[in-house]
């Protein structure tokens, strides 16, 4: 199986949030892992987001 790499873009779509937010959470260390390109581009694993979704899963 390839493994899916999402921009900051759609990261920041599916989630719903400004690219602001996500540089926010990455200063206070809140933010998913990701990858950055030679280029300065931000990739995030698939697999990533998803374990990082779930740690921020609250129970009702």
């Amino acid at each position: 199986m390839r493994t899916q790499y999402l921009t900051l873009k759609a990261f920041c779509e599916e989630l719903a949030v400004a690219k602001s937010t996500f540089y926010d959470w990455c200063a206070k260390g809140r933010a998913p892992r990701y990858i950055k390109l030679p280029n300065g581009e931000i990739r995030i694993r698939r697999t990533d987001l998803e374990s990082w979704l779930e740690t921020r899963e609250v129970a009702a």
